[in-house]
C-alpha cells in the first residue's frame, strides 16, 4: 500500500476542490484562509478511511501536518482524524495535540470539529476537566468557549452517576460565570449547554435560568429554554 503523506492527503483534498463553493464558504466564514469548497461529508469520509489505515503515530503526525497548512478543509480533516472513543495504547499524544490547536481556533466550524475530538478525550479521562477549567479564564475567546463545547457529553447522561453529577454541577458553575460575558459566541455556548441539558434534566435548567437568566442576553436565554417542557402543574 502506498504510504500516506501530508502532501498526498492534501492533494486528494485539492483534487475535489470546488472554486465556486469555496468562494461562498470564504464569504460565509469571514476568516481569511484558503478554502477548497469541500463538503463536511467528504472530509469525514477521507478521515474515516485514514483512521482505519494508519497507525496512531502516523495519524498524529498527519493531523499535525494538515493543521499547519491552515487550509479550512485540511484543519477539519485533521480534527476528524482524532474523533475516536478509544485510542490505544494511550491517548496522551492525541489530547496534547488537540490542546496545542486551541490558540489557533478562530472560527466556529473548525472549533466545533476540534471539540468533537476533544469530547472523546475528556470522556476517556474525566480528570482532564481540571485542565479544561483553566480555559474558562482565558483571554482567547475560542479557548474560553471550548470549555463548554468540549464538555457537552455531560449534558447527555439521562441517569448520571455521582461523579457525572458532580462534573455537571461543576461545569454549570463555569456557565454561570459566562452569563455576564457579552460575546455572542460565549453566550451561545451557554445556551447550547443548557439547551442540551434540558432534554435530560429540565429542572436543573429551570433553576439555572431563574438564578442566572437575567444576566444572559435575551437571545441566549430564549435559546437555552427552547426545548424545556412545560412546567408541571401543582394541581
Amino acid at each position: 500500500m502506498r504510504a500516506v503523506t501530508p502532501a498526498g492527503t492534501l492533494a486528494a483534498l485539492e483534487a475535489q476542490a470546488n472554486p465556486a463553493r469555496a468562494a461562498r464558504m470564504a464569504a460565509y466564514h469571514k476568516v481569511p484562509r484558503r478554502y477548497l469548497g469541500l463538503s463536511n461529508a467528504l472530509c469525514n469520509d477521507l478521515a474515516t478511511d485514514l483512521r482505519r489505515s494508519l497507525s496512531l503515530p502516523d495519524r498524529l503526525a498527519l493531523a499535525d501536518a494538515l493543521w499547519r497548512t491552515d487550509i479550512f478543509e485540511a484543519r477539519i480533516t485533521a480534527a476528524k482524524l482524532l474523533v475516536q472513543a478509544r485510542i490505544r495504547p494511550d491517548d496522551h499524544g492525541a489530547w496534547a495535540l488537540i490542546q496545542s490547536w486551541l490558540p489557533d481556533l478562530d472560527s466556529w466550524a473548525i472549533a466545533d470539529a476540534t471539540a468533537m475530538a476533544g469530547q472523546r478525550r475528556l470522556v476517556a479521562d474525566p480528570a482532564r476537566l481540571d485542565t479544561v477549567e483553566t480555559w474558562t479564564v482565558s483571554s482567547h475567546l475560542w479557548t474560553k468557549r471550548a470549555a463548554l463545547v468540549f464538555t457537552l457529553p455531560w449534558t447527555r447522561q439521562r441517569h448520571p452517576k455521582p461523579a457525572e453529577k458532580n462534573a455537571r454541577a461543576r461545569i454549570l458553575t463555569w456557565a454561570a460565570d459566562y452569563t455576564t460575558d457579552p460575546s455572542w459566541f460565549i453566550q451561545k455556548s451557554v445556551a447550547w449547554w443548557l439547551r442540551e441539558l434540558s432534554r435530560r434534566d429540565p429542572d436543573t435548567v429551570r433553576t439555572f435560568l431563574a438564578r442566572h437568566g437575567p444576566a444572559m442576553k435575551p437571545f441566549a436565554r430564549k435559546d437555552a429554554a427552547r426545548h424545556l417542557p412545560p412546567s408541571p402543574s401543582l394541581f
